[in-house]
Formats: C-alpha cells, structure tokens, sequence
C-alpha cells in the first residue's frame, strides 16, 4: 500500500478541486470538500455498501437538478474523498493522482445532477 499521510493526500484533493474547470466552479454553491480516511459505518449502512468493496469518494446533499425556489437556510452538501481505500487501490502516486481528480470530478458530477449511467455515457467522468 501507498505511503500517502493524511496532510499529502488532504494537497491531492486540493490541486483536484483547484483543476475543476471555471465554468464548472463558478456554478458549485454551499459544498464543502473534506477527507476522510474511510467511509464511516452510517454511509457504509446507507449505501448498502458489501464487504470487499471500496468508496473512494461520496456525494452527500441536494444536487443542482433537485433543488426548487425551497432550497434555501440548509447545510451545505459534502463530497467526501476517501484516502485509505485509494491508497489499497492504487499503485504509485501519479496513479493515486489521477484517481484522486477523477474522483473528485466524479462527486462534483452528482452535486450536478449526473446519474452513473450519465456520466458512463460522457466518458465515465
């Protein structure tokens, strides 16, 4: 496994948020990122997630698509980048970089509404 601590990992995540593009970037409101080193129990619990199974990242919040003129005083969304289950699955870090922006692309794509299936279709963000 990778040799990646936490604060290294927490400067991925940064420079993966930094490379969303502007005009995507611009649109995203009330988000925060954080990092994690892996999914708690509940988000295990709700995603029904089995055993043997990685998250390298998860969505939480309203996305962009659901919200309507009501979507207003609420917390802000979370996109969770998850460090332990990268650091199993990749092999080197230029590897573990490119799965820590595709990632973090991946969750912004949620918050926009994207289902999987979309996004398999737009290239498997």
């Amino acid at each position: 496994m990778l040799n990646v601590n936490e604060d290294q990992f927490e400067l991925l995540v940064s420079d993966a948020i930094d490379a969303i593009p502007e005009k995507y970037f611009k649109k995203i409101k009330n988000v925060v990122f954080v990092t994690a080193n892996e999914p708690t129990p509940e988000q295990i619990q709700k995603l029904r997630l089995l055993p043997g199974h990685s998250l390298f990242g998860l969505y939480e919040g309203i996305p962009l698509t659901s919200r309507n003129s009501g979507y207003n005083l609420v917390l802000p969304d979370k996109i969770t980048i998850f460090r332990l289950p990268m650091l199993s699955y990749c092999k080197d870090e230029i590897s573990l970089k490119g799965q820590v922006h595709k990632t973090v692309w991946h969750e912004v794509a949620h918050y926009f509404g994207l289902s999987h299936e979309a996004m398999d279709k737009l290239g498997g963000i």
